[in-house]
């Protein structure tokens, strides 16, 4: 049987997704708000980490999904990680891609869709939701470099310049060059209106 763990912020969704699960015959073995970050004690390890898009990291070194636990002792196998993603949002699902998930489906997808997407990626396969082609246009369109979504994303939690110039090791005439760059690349009014616009693609 298919172990799968999930990884999903909202309580009553995260609910939901397990009982669906479950009654497609998956086994789920624990369910998290959070992305996890190492073995938690006591957890069994799963074949697939289904999770939300929006619960992986903004921001990473690597993969996350080469920083989970192996699957089994000596197997040298990691979980595939399939990602739950909205189709309007092309900024969550670069940052899926980036995370590394070998899989990827519609958050408005049907139940036998995600159930097809666990099995393959049991198998060793990949899978994308055929929904999603316009939105993986849209995310290689991105326009933002990573330093500039750095700035925004401290931006957009309220940091003010000096914060973020201290932040990110940077002075402020550079924090507030690269502000002007992303405001000139998104076509926003301002920096307020640049957030809005980032925040509603889902890059920050």
């Amino acid at each position: 049987m298919i172990r799968v763990t999930v990884v999903y912020e909202a309580q009553l969704l995260r609910t939901a997704l397990v009982e669906l699960l479950r009654s497609g015959g998956v086994k789920v073995v624990s369910s998290l708000a959070r992305w996890p970050h190492g073995r938690a004690t006591g957890m069994s390890e799963p074949d697939v980490y289904v999770a939300d898009a929006a619960c992986l990291p903004h921001s990473a070194t690597r993969p996350v999904a080469t920083a989970v636990p192996l699957v089994g002792e000596g197997t040298g196998v990691r979980p595939a990680l399939l990602a739950l993603v909205p189709g309007q949002r092309p900024g969550v699902l670069r940052r899926a891609h980036s995370a590394g998930a070998a899989g990827f489906v519609d958050q408005n997808a049907p139940k036998g869709r995600l159930l097809e997407a666990v099995h393959c990626l049991a198998k060793g396969e990949r899978f994308i939701d055929e929904t999603l082609a316009l939105g993986f246009l849209q995310a290689a369109e991105m326009p933002l470099t990573r330093r500039e979504l750095s700035v925004l994303s401290l931006a957009a939690d309220g940091a003010p310049v000096a914060e973020i110039a201290a932040t990110l090791f940077l002075t402020k005439g550079t924090v507030r060059n690269y502000m002007a760059s992303v405001i000139r690349k998104v076509g926003a009014r301002n920096r307020v209106d640049a957030i809005r616009i980032a925040q509603g693609a889902g890059w920050t």
